[in-house]
């Protein structure tokens, strides 16, 4: 393991990095780094043997499900977990040994030599500190000049990552910030001293994907600035196709898979590591053919199994790898590493994730050249011979903006939702997108509610909501049921699974509801034996399960799912969408599905909707949307959504857009995207005045395909 370890340390960048990457010595070395919490018959080991090493200019990603021990990796490394976990290895910065160093010299080593950004701006800086005397007390904690210098060092910091009007904003605090902007500013903190290497743990997770794109992109102009190396730990692989020189995957705490981005994404050895990547819904393909999940879920640290930890798991496992767990060793070009003992079959017999996806023990089987079996949906009426199952039209909520405590005045109206239009057939799915304060949830509410809107109407399955009564809004919450976006947060944790989805049954006067509970369990992918446990003892996507078993009990029409994915790792997140296609398919279901993902719109749904401050900028075919768009903000929005092909993301034309989203209290007039759309900048005086004046509509340019710009035109970004 010790060579391997030294080989792991040596191995070089890929082509096309910074050349003093393969000629410097590493200003990071990490070797054989281990931690344990606990002691003795009680130690669960979270981080087993992980050696890397960093150069200057280098940028090193590091991937794997929740739980895999990447961020404990990264506090191990800057010396900042508690001090009942037993720490063990090597770590060299500029090759002085800095594990187990007193606080003291850590101090002077952190925001200096080496810095972090974490995953939670907002618990990063001190909320009663204004954001500028934070960033200028990182510079006079390792620089000796003035609180003037520091001031003005602090402005040159934010005004560098990108925050407008930086003199001022440096006066502001950190909840007067949006999510992208605190980040900038961690940001700006980390890079304050110059440091030789910057650890960015998971510094986009929470980020809508325009803001995530402008967040890289200051990650890049820092480096370039400093020339520091990077360690970018994050579970998106799109971004790290994108972003990154070499790639390290851990699985079980420890590395399963080393080697440059070209070796991991295209000829990748470890059989985990093509399960994560067959699984991610990918923006340039159509959801013709099912995602490839990978099955079970990770193992707990405290029960891993005998042999290869990803054994359970594994689809080509044989009993070999149930013996002992493979060592980490060279696979092909110099650099990558896989620990995994079929490894020299998947190169020699040329094995894709699709293929090894669909085996059984014995080895992968043939679906063609290398393809994966085709899914053929079911045949359809065409889309206007279908019954509408909810149709929206015009429908607005505005909420009252009020001031003070005693005496409370209206001082202004937050246009939340503003004249949307929509509608969505049998057997048909929505995808309503969009960044987040645009009114998604929003409209989402007004729907669920049944009540009659401020403006507008909604007619769900034929009734309009204004008319309702309470017996009709209950037997028409029989036909339209929910699924919500934290199945834990919505599952009562002191109820059995099998009460939970006996509930709704029993609440509509169903006496025996155990039959009908057996068969939604089963439906849903899970055993028999599963009705008798708790939400809790469930990973993330069996309580995604469970909620959709509960939303189906009732034999509903039309399911509203609010980011039924977003919280569950790419791996679970691929059977989930599977389950909710399949169930389409095979109950003639309706979906309204409110994402963030545009990925996961593309694969699941059949028409999108794409909102921005409250309004539809765009709305059609899922394919003539995604090949073709034709709203700036549609643009934007795809061509900041990474792609896990490393060649396409190289090539790729990006669209940053600048700023934030403005406040629905204060929209702008006219065209509400003037604020930040690059091509009203382009425009003459003439053009320029419209779009300031004349608020566009959603016009038809397409069988179906509605776009609210003055100056539309296609633009390929895919």
């Amino acid at each position: 393991m010790r060579e391997c370890d030294e080989r792991q340390v040596g191995a070089g960048a890929r082509p096309g990095a910074s050349g003093r990457a393969d000629l410097a010595d590493p200003v990071l070395e990490v070797t054989d780094l281990n931690v344990t919490f606990g002691s003795g018959r009680d130690a669960v080991r979270v981080v087993r043997g992980v050696s890397y090493a960093v150069r200057p200019g280098e940028v090193l990603g590091i991937v794997g499900e929740s739980g895999a021990g990447k961020s404990v990796t990264s506090l191990a490394v800057m010396g900042l977990l508690p001090p009942h976990a037993h720490v063990t290895g090597s770590v060299r910065l500029r090759g002085q040994e800095i594990l187990g160093a007193t606080e003291k010299t850590l101090t002077a080593f952190r925001g200096k030599t080496i810095s972090m950004v974490f995953q939670d701006p907002l618990s990063a800086l001190t909320p009663v500190y204004r954001v500028g005397d934070q960033i200028a007390e990182a510079v006079r904690i390792h620089q000796k000049v003035t609180g003037q210098q520091a001031a003005r060092r602090a402005v040159e910091l934010l005004d560098l990552v990108g925050i407008p009007n930086a003199a001022q904003r440096a006066k502001a605090f950190p909840h007067e910030f949006s999510g992208g902007m605190r980040q900038r500013a961690v940001i700006a903190m980390a890079i304050a001293n110059d440091p030789d290497v910057i650890l960015c743990d998971e510094p986009t997770t929470a980020l809508d994907v325009t803001i995530q794109a402008q967040v890289l992109e200051v990650l890049k102009r820092a480096q370039r600035e400093t020339g520091a190396a990077i360690v970018l730990i994050t579970h998106d692989l799109g971004v790290v196709a994108g972003s990154v020189d070499r790639v390290l995957v851990m699985y079980a705490g420890r590395p399963v898979e080393v080697g440059s981005v070209d070796d991991v994404y295209y000829r990748m050895r470890m059989p985990y590591t093509m399960g994560l990547l067959a699984s991610i819904p990918r923006l340039d393909r159509d959801g013709g053919q099912p995602l490839v999940p990978i099955e079970g879920n990770p193992p707990s640290p405290s029960a891993l199994p005998p042999g290869c930890p990803f054994e359970p798991r594994c689809p080509i496992a044989v009993p070999a790898c149930a013996e002992a767990e493979p060592a980490l060793e060279p696979v092909g070009s110099p650099g990558h590493l896989a620990a995994c003992i079929r490894a020299g079959e998947i190169d020699a017999e040329g094995w894709t994730p699709a293929q090894i996806y669909r085996a059984g023990t014995g080895g992968p089987e043939e679906h063609g050249p290398g393809m994966p079996p085709v899914h053929l949906r079911p045949a359809r009426l065409p889309r206007d011979e279908r019954d509408v199952v909810l149709a929206v039209k015009d429908l607005t909520k505005h909420h009252p903006l009020m001031k003070g405590a005693l005496f409370r005045r209206r001082v202004g109206t937050v246009h939340a939702v503003d004249g949307i239009s929509f509608d969505i057939r049998r057997m048909e799915t929505l995808g309503l997108v969009g960044e987040s304060g645009c009114g998604k949830t929003t409209t989402l509410m007004e729907i669920l509610e049944l009540t009659r809107p401020q403006h507008g109407t909604i007619v769900v399955l034929g009734h309009d909501t204004a008319t309702l009564n309470a017996r009709d809004r209950m037997a028409i919450r029989r036909d339209m049921q929910v699924v919500f976006q934290d199945p834990l947060a919505s599952l009562d944790p002191r109820m059995t699974v099998y009460d939970i989805v006996a509930e709704p049954l029993r609440t509509h006067g169903i006496r025996d509801p155990g039959p009908r509970v057996r068969e939604l369990i089963r439906l849903v992918g899970l055993d028999a034996g599963h009705a008798a446990r708790y939400p809790q003892d469930f990973s993330g996507g069996q309580r995604q399960r469970v909620g959709i078993a509960r939303a189906l009990a009732l034999e509903p029409r039309l399911l509203v799912l609010d980011e039924p994915v977003s919280a569950l790792d790419v791996s679970i997140q691929a059977g989930v969408i599977n389950l909710l296609e399949d169930l389409k398919d095979r109950l003639g279901l309706s979906y309204l599905f409110v994402a963030h993902d545009l990925a996961v719109v593309r694969h699941i749904a059949d028409r999108v909707a794409v909102m921005y401050l409250g309004k539809i900028a765009e709305i059609g075919q899922v394919g003539q949307v995604y090949d073709t768009p034709m709203h700036p903000y549609t643009q934007a929005l795809l061509s900041a959504i990474p792609l896990p092909d490393p060649e396409k993301e190289r090539s790729r034309r990006r669209i940053l857009l600048e700023g934030d989203l403005p406040s629905p209290a204060d929209p702008p007039s006219g065209c509400r995207f003037r604020t930040r759309c690059p091509k009203f900048k382009t425009l003459d005086e003439t053009d320029r005045t419209r779009c300031v004046e004349e608020e566009p509509r959603v016009r038809r340019l397409g069988e179906d395909h509605g776009v609210s710009c003055h100056f539309a035109e296609k633009l390929d970004v895919v």
